[in-house]
């Protein structure tokens, strides 16, 4: 999500200076690929947004937002890899923009816009795994250079630092599962990687909105680690009291910081943890109301009040109203239209 996963910037109110306006967006694995819909706190999902005119080319493998709502990525199965619309928070997909030239042609793992909107970046399968663009009102700009140290696996998910700085990737390969670059006007120099590693496969990453910290989910052992974050990784935390139950598929933190959710395979599916400069609290008492499948994707609201899984089994996405004092509160009932299919990631537009 790596959102960064959760943009947390200005945006559009509602009609006579209301609340402001929030969608939710959710990527799948079949046709469409991509589902959007007005959302509300305390109500949940709204009726289904039109599908865009042109679909993404392939299976929905990450979505992102810009930072003030107006564009919506997809990164999908097939070239080019990621599909960008036009968006309108309160309305739902414009026209498609124009890929970039030229062509990025296999397909993308995961995508982000960073926090100035002016670049998009995707994870991919195709080396070195991870290709950047300028972005602006009028779509793609020219493509960056690719970094000097390639990451070694397909970039499974990718997040910006809140300052723009910095960018990290989950990576599809045990020996170095998370990989970070310093960032000016194109990828800079790779961080050196952690002291200690998580266990393998990286397939969730993202910064704390606060910048202070970086989350990584992932295969084996522990399934989610953390660090803190000071231009490089500092020494890993302490695993959670209560680990997830099997691997780790993607992480989100709150906008305060003191929160962090992790999407995982088997057993209770969603784990959320208190979080300090301490690290991992003991977690949340699990909702009553749980997915029953795989968990890959999870996201935070922009105000933090509300959180939301993708997951495999129907109705592919769940969301629940979430509190740091109290935790989740009663699962918000489904969207009437649901995705088609495995639910890979999903986003919230920012407010």
């Amino acid at each position: 999500m790596s959102v960064f996963h959760n943009n947390i910037l200005a945006g559009a109110s509602g009609a006579g200076g209301g609340a402001a306006l929030v969608d939710i967006a959710v990527t799948n694995l079949a046709s469409p690929y991509v589902n959007a819909y007005p959302w509300e706190s305390g109500t949940g999902f709204g009726t289904a947004y039109s599908n865009p005119s042109t679909l993404p080319a392939g299976a929905g493998r990450g979505v992102a937002f810009n930072n003030d709502g107006t564009a919506l990525a997809v990164s999908h199965d097939s070239s080019p890899g990621v599909s960008v619309y036009a968006y309108t928070v309160g309305t739902g997909f414009g026209s498609k923009f124009a890929n970039m030239s030229p062509v990025h042609g296999y397909g993308g793992k995961a995508v982000a816009f960073n926090p100035a909107g002016n670049v998009i970046i995707i994870g991919s399968i195709l080396y070195p795994y991870c290709q950047a663009w300028a972005w602006s009102a009028s779509g793609f700009g020219s493509k960056y250079s690719d970094p000097s140290t390639a990451l070694n696996g397909l970039g499974n998910d990718v997040s910006w630092h809140p300052d723009g700085n910095a960018v990290a990737f989950a990576v599809n390969a045990g020996g170095r599962p998370v990989q970070a670059y310093a960032w000016s006007n194109g990828f800079g120099s790779k961080y050196s990687d952690p002291s200690t590693l998580p266990a393998s496969t990286g397939h969730g990453v993202a910064f704390s909105p606060d910048g202070d910290y970086l989350a990584v989910a992932h295969v084996l052992t522990g399934f989610v680690s953390a660090y803190p974050w000071s231009n490089g990784f500092g020494t890993k935390y302490s695993d959670p009291g209560n680990t997830p139950a099997s691997h780790g598929r993607g992480v989100a933190f709150n906008a305060d910081s003191n929160v962090v959710s992790v999407a995982s395979d088997n057993g209770d599916f969603v784990h959320t943890y208190p979080w300090s400069s301490a690290g991992f609290g003991s977690r949340y008492t699990k909702p009553s109301t749980r997915p029953t499948g795989n968990c890959n994707g999870v996201a935070f609201s922009s105000d933090g009040a509300d959180l939301a899984f993708a997951h495999d089994s129907s109705p592919h996405i769940t969301a629940y109203p979430f509190d740091a004092s109290t935790g989740y509160g009663s699962k918000y009932s489904n969207p009437s239209t649901l995705p088609a299919s495995s639910g890979t990631r999903v986003a919230f537009s920012p407010t």
